[in-house]
């Protein structure tokens, strides 16, 4: 029977039936499997939230030629890839915050210091120096 409160213990299923822990090694292991995945979370959010600011930058159009009129479709390779780049990044962050969600939702309590713990090295290691660059972005909250 699945757990639907907080329990300490060895013996866990998380995300799927064959993701068992049944001894301390594979225990562990998912921890760690946990702590990283939840890491990489972070780093994917930075690079989306890098990707988006690069996609909306403007760039100063240069002065119109005199008889050249501007064209109906400027031209925008770079900032068209970054949008893709950055919208491609938050459909992969929004799967991987569910998939970190619903590991806490097995209840068990070493998963979910993991996971946690996982989230906020993650955050000191690759966002932290963001200076406040896009405050918007802000969201402490895995699956958002």
């Amino acid at each position: 029977m699945m757990h639907m409160t907080f329990f300490w213990g060895i013996k866990a299923t998380i995300l799927f039936d064959f993701w068992k822990t049944d001894s301390w090694l594979s225990y562990i292991l998912t921890l760690v499997a946990c702590f990283a995945f939840a890491a990489f979370y972070q780093y994917l959010e930075k690079r989306r939230v890098q990707f988006k600011s690069l996609s909306s930058t403007r760039h100063p159009n240069p002065p119109p030629r005199a008889g050249v009129s501007a064209p109906l479709i400027p031209k925008s390779g770079t900032r068209s890839a970054a949008k893709a780049a950055s919208v491609l990044l938050f459909g992969v962050n929004a799967a991987i915050g569910y998939l970190l969600m619903l590991a806490v939702m097995s209840f068990n309590g070493g998963v979910f210091i993991a996971i946690v713990v996982g989230l906020t090295v993650g955050y000191l290691v690759f966002r932290s120096d963001d200076d406040g660059a896009d405050v918007a972005a802000e969201n402490p909250c895995a699956c958002a």
